[in-house]
């Protein structure tokens, strides 16, 4: 292993430049990422076009988008329900990798678990048959949502008991097992990362960790924020700028440095209250209040602190956000986001 990880950033390289062994061709691989308007998909599509080129990552959705992620790259409609409508897409843009992140998130799927079902579970049948067919490299995320009121909570060690209590962790569980069964049964090229909550600028979108995007937008339009969780609540998470270069440097590892499929992967933990405090080095005059809603009961059965040791340890995952950054970070983006939005 130590042999591998000096030759790393090679083994990537060479990865990237041939990652067709049936061809042998020397050209980037074209991406095609589902699920695409929903809060990692835009920001994903960007990261990935300013390392492989504007024309080989695919953005898709149901919804229509707006002009400028239009303009930015190629955009098509994609139903994750509609297999045959997948196959075409596959083979008409002769794609290589599939980032799948079409899903309900924790607190929308509990309004409506039938539609949660169909999408996240149903939807991932469709995207894991159609990787093994057209033989795809397939990322699929998954979350500290896929733990449950049985697993360790601090820290969550990366193969432990699971049984979370939502739809959407159930659904990422199904998706974890499914993968992995695809990988050792077929072959199959399936990668997953567990991330916690992940923060940027856009508005919040119904995942019980949005708390932490929702405080920044409240406080500097309206100056006071009502936190749905306890002030003491504890979960991981990371901005989305390491979120996605996890992603990217996992998706380029080398196969034969990857010990498992299923990694966690995290920058830090923290409760509503000490985010506040270190808002209020920057914002001393907002003000804060709680009240407590269901979301509550979903945070206490998730992960407090996330040990990422093995995601370090096979291909050297580590995150470069810190808190101070973070919400240093996330007041100029929030702040641009506003004024260019007219709020």
């Amino acid at each position: 292993m130590s042999l591998l990880k000096k030759t790393f950033q090679g083994a990537i390289k060479i990865s990237i430049r041939n990652y067709s062994a049936n061809t042998g061709l020397i050209k980037p691989p074209k991406i095609l990422i589902t699920g695409g308007l929903g809060q990692l998909g835009v920001e994903c599509a960007k990261h990935l076009r300013g390392k492989y080129g504007k024309n080989n990552v695919i953005l898709s959705d149901i919804i229509k988008p707006s002009t400028e992620i239009f303009n930015d790259g190629p955009y098509i409609f994609a139903d994750i329900l509609d297999f045959k409508g997948l196959q075409k897409i596959v083979v008409d843009h002769r794609v290589d990798w599939l980032i799948h992140f079409s899903a309900l998130l924790s607190a929308i799927g509990e309004q409506n678990v039938p539609l949660a079902v169909r999408v996240n579970i149903e939807g991932m049948h469709n995207v894991i048959e159609l990787a093994k067919q057209y033989n795809l490299r397939i990322f699929v995320p998954s979350t500290i949502g896929a733990f449950g009121p049985d697993s360790p909570r601090n820290p969550t060690p990366n193969i432990t008991v699971q049984r979370p209590r939502t739809i959407y962790g159930v659904s990422k569980v199904h998706a974890e097992l499914l993968g992995e069964y695809y990988h050792y049964k077929f072959g199959l090229d399936f990668r997953c990362l567990r991330f916690p909550g992940v923060i940027s600028s856009d508005p919040p979108g119904g995942g019980t960790t949005d708390y932490a995007i929702a405080i920044f937008h409240d406080v500097l339009r309206k100056g006071h924020y009502e936190c749905y969780l306890k002030p003491d609540t504890r979960l991981p998470m990371m901005h989305v700028r390491d979120a996605l270069r996890a992603l990217s440097e996992y998706l380029e590892a080398p196969n034969e440095m990857l010990q498992r499929r299923v990694y966690n992967v995290t920058s830090m933990s923290f409760t509503p209250e000490e985010l506040a405090d270190e808002m209020f080095k920057h914002l001393p005059d907002f003000t804060l209040s709680y009240k407590p809603d269901s979301r509550q009961d979903i945070a206490d059965s998730w992960p407090q602190v996330f040990d990422d040791s093995e995601a370090r340890r096979d291909w050297n995952w580590k995150p470069e956000i810190d808190m101070d950054n973070l919400v240093k970070l996330m007041l100029k983006e929030v702040k641009e986001k506003i004024v260019a939005n007219g709020l």
